[in-house]
């Protein structure tokens, strides 16, 4: 017998979703920190700071909640004015937002700050949260859009958080399940330590097979028609979204997702070859698992997919 989706909405509420009380917390920590950050800059001529956006899992309300396989991170974005996009890099940006951590945490040493691909990471020990502070100019013709920056290979991308925000909430509007199934599909990509899949990957496949399939009524049809999707398309096929419109450009590269908010963008330009065919052979061997936790309602095969944690009543 499936799961219903009473079942399926108590793993998300009790599980998977990151509680309230620690959203709650984690807002707190950000704004702080947002509001230090905008005290050092305002007698800094060097950077002017317009705007400041939380985006990610955590503003589309489709992160998990804390636990070893999965961090909890928050991304920050911080518009810059005042600069050029064709002579600035990644380096330049990120060392000035270095330079105002270390003025605002001065009992840190250099090490404590990361820069990951595109952003400088602090970490707070004490929630176990991490702020991914991400520079991008603004684009002076679309305040919402600028062009933010890989470290790895030095290339701009334009981009807009809020309306990748929005677009997550305009699905959740069509179906008040999807931030639910998105976390499922996080939560198998997680476990089954899928690489190249990405959270954001999860999303837009998801936001993708209710733009094409509509809504059904089951949560557990929608996951297993996730897992089909990529077991049967081998993600070869382009994926795009009624928010791009009809001129989409050409990509070489073996998986092809177009950002809603970005025709030129393919978020998927990093998944290489290989990890195209491991994903679509983990997605094979999942389906299959589903279907037959489905048929035998067993959660013990569930808990494959999902890890030890999984249960769908109070125990």
């Amino acid at each position: 017998m499936p799961l219903n989706n009473t079942q399926l909405r108590y793993y998300d509420y009790n599980v998977l979703r990151l509680p309230k009380d620690k959203r709650t917390e984690y807002n707190a920590q950000v704004d702080r920190l947002i509001e230090n950050l905008r005290k050092n800059v305002r007698d800094k001529t060097e950077i002017k700071i317009t705007k400041v956006v939380k985006a990610g899992s955590f503003a589309k309300h489709t992160i998990l909640r804390k636990t070893t396989e999965d961090p909890v991170d928050v991304d920050v974005v911080f518009y810059i004015s005042g600069k050029d996009a064709t002579v600035e890099t990644i380096e330049t940006l990120t060392a000035d937002i270095t330079k105002l951590l270390e003025a605002q945490y001065p009992n840190k040493s250099v090490e404590d700050f990361t820069i990951q691909s595109k952003a400088a990471t602090v970490a707070f020990v004490g929630s176990g949260l991490s702020v991914d502070i991400v520079p991008v100019i603004q684009d002076d013709e679309a305040s919402e859009y600028g062009w933010q920056y890989d470290i790895r290979d030095g290339s701009k991308t334009h981009t807009c958080a809020p309306c990748q925000v929005n677009f997550v909430y305009k699905r959740k509007q069509t179906d008040p399940d999807f931030r639910t199934l998105v976390r499922l599909g996080k939560r198998w990509s997680r476990r089954a330590e899928v690489k190249g899949l990405k959270s954001f990957h999860v999303e837009l496949i998801m936001a993708h097979l209710q733009d094409t399939l509509g809504k059904p009524t089951s949560i557990e049809q929608r996951f297993r028609d996730f897992l089909l999707y990529i077991a049967q398309s081998e993600l070869k096929q382009v994926i795009t979204f009624p928010e791009n419109g009809s001129s989409i450009p050409s990509f070489s590269h073996p998986v092809v997702i177009i950002d809603p908010v970005c025709n030129t963008n393919n978020v998927a330009s990093r998944i290489s070859e290989a990890e195209r065919k491991a994903i679509v052979k983990a997605a094979h061997e999942a389906w299959e698992t589903a279907n037959f936790a489905s048929i035998e309602n067993d959660d013990a095969v569930w808990k494959e997919l999902f890890g030890p944690k999984f249960r769908t009543e109070d125990q």
